[in-house]
This record gives structure tokens, sequence and C-alpha cells, in this order.
């Protein structure tokens, strides 16, 4: 086992930036004015990320974006995970993944 040098850097969390949270909360103030989502939680883990929307703040989120930096190169690091538990989108791109919830908006308009 190697041991660390002081120059090997070693995430203590994983965060969304500044790029992904303008993406992120564009689609969360469109589900806003539609009257669809009314709050959100972030989570910054060790191996994840976690963007929850809610639609009362006392009740299990309604859709998770989860970023998991380790599945970059496997299954993409983006999923939006629904309230169940199932994957509903998951991919490399964030703008593509959102899409799924995109759906739903027009759906909420119309």
């Amino acid at each position: 086992m190697n041991a660390p040098t002081p120059f090997s850097r070693v995430p203590q969390q994983v965060a969304f930036d500044r790029k992904e949270l303008g993406v992120i909360l564009s689609l969360y103030g469109r589900m806003v004015a539609a009257g669809e989502w009314r709050d959100y939680g972030i989570s910054c883990l060790r191996e994840l990320a976690v963007f929850s929307v809610f639609r009362h703040t006392a009740e299990h989120p309604l859709y998770r974006i989860e970023k998991r930096p380790k599945l970059r190169h496997k299954q993409g690091m983006y999923a939006v995970v629904g309230m169940d538990g199932r994957i509903l989108k998951r991919g490399a791109d964030l703008k593509t993944v959102l899409a799924v919830l995109e759906k739903k908006l027009i759906r909420a308009v119309t």
C-alpha cells in the first residue's frame, strides 16, 4: 500500500461546482414557478453529492439529483433518482440527465 504524499489530494467530500449548480437551479426555478417543487436540500458526502427536491419540506424528496465521480467512466456520474429509489436517468452529461425532469415540467405546464 502506498503512503499518501503531501501532494496527493483525496477529496474529503464530493460537491457540485458552480456550473452544475447553475444548470440544476435553472430547472429548479422553472419547477417552482410551475408550482411543482417548493424546497430543496444539498448534501455533500464522501462518495456523492445530492441535490434533493421536495414538494413539501417535511416529506421525502420527490427526486434526487446525484453526482458520483467514481462512476464517471462506467455509467456516467450523474443520475436522477425517483422517490421510490428507481434511477430514472443516468449519464455523463448533466443537462441530458435532467431532461427526464424537463419532460415532467412540460406536462405540468400543459
